[in-house]
């Protein structure tokens, strides 16, 4: 049977939290519904135990050496029959309604390529997320849309999926989603909690990808040169700055404190927009 959506799931070494992920996954009366699990070379006996264990159960395992993020997902997203694809991380969780609601959004709206929600801390911490609509000065300056949103498989084929190349572990979906951004793809934010997404002090964020981040930074920027210049909002504000010192303080104020008084005088032309 042709399925509709392909759920990926890199694992390395998270065999105490995968069952949890795979038990938030709707898979009753979703026969259009297929989950394939990439183990990353995971060393972890325990690991390594458990996904024997669902391979026996029926469970679409598949075993590599250790490659990286963004390999992996590529690896997996090959082998999905799916229209759509939702790469989720081996310790998050998936709320109720994530699926059809999103899906039925993206079968309505064809011109959109990607469809991402809010989401919940859970495990370190506790907190409701509310992520911001799609802006693409805003995605240029860092990201925002975690990995767990839907996409159409076209919109990863026509880019070549993720970067395999990156110096180091962290930013492949900010890379993907910009990516797709300069491809002219468009995105779509459902504002409700889509997800659960883990807080761990050990998780990869911590441990790959905060000490290497500008050097990571340094690679999107190199790659998208002709879209990305990160230097050219920061030389634009130095510029004003050195243009009229006292103005530009007095609009950083009006803008962080009394922001409609600053759109009152702009529109009455009393003073120029930065």
């Amino acid at each position: 049977m042709e399925k509709i959506v392909s759920i990926v799931i890199p694992c390395f070494n998270h065999g105490k939290y995968i069952r949890e992920t795979i038990d938030s996954i709707p898979l009753k009366d979703n026969p259009k519904l297929e989950i394939i699990i990439v183990n990353d070379g995971s060393t972890d006996a325990y690991t390594q135990e458990v996904l024997a264990a669902l391979r026996a159960e029926g469970f679409w395992v598949v075993n590599q050496q250790n490659q990286g993020l963004g390999k992996t997902r590529n690896n997996g997203i090959k082998l999905a029959t799916g229209k759509y694809i939702l790469p989720l991380d081996a310790d998050n969780k998936l709320l109720p309604l994530y699926l059809s609601k999103g899906i039925d959004y993206l079968e309505e709206n064809t011109e959109i390529s990607v469809l991402y929600g809010d989401f919940v801390y859970f495990g370190d911490k506790s907190e409701h997320i509310k992520v911001a609509d799609f802006n693409l000065q805003k995605l240029m300056t860092g990201n925002y849309i975690d990995a767990c949103a839907i996409f159409r498989r076209s919109a990863w084929e026509q880019i070549g999926g993720y970067d395999e190349n990156m110096p180091f572990m962290g930013v492949e979906d900010w890379e993907f989603w910009l990516h797709l951004s300069f491809m002219g793809h468009r995105f779509f934010h459902m504002p409700e909690p889509a997800y659960f997404y883990r807080v761990n002090s050990a998780s990869m964020i911590h441990k790959d990808t905060s000490p290497n981040y500008q050097m990571l930074r340094n690679y999107v920027e190199e790659k998208h040169a002709y879209y990305l210049n990160f230097d050219a909002p920061a030389n634009f504000y130095i510029n004003k700055f050195k243009a009229g010192p006292l103005v530009f303080i007095l609009k950083l104020f009006l803008l962080g404190y009394l922001p409609k008084f600053y759109q009152k005088l702009v529109a009455k032309k009393r003073l120029k927009r930065f």
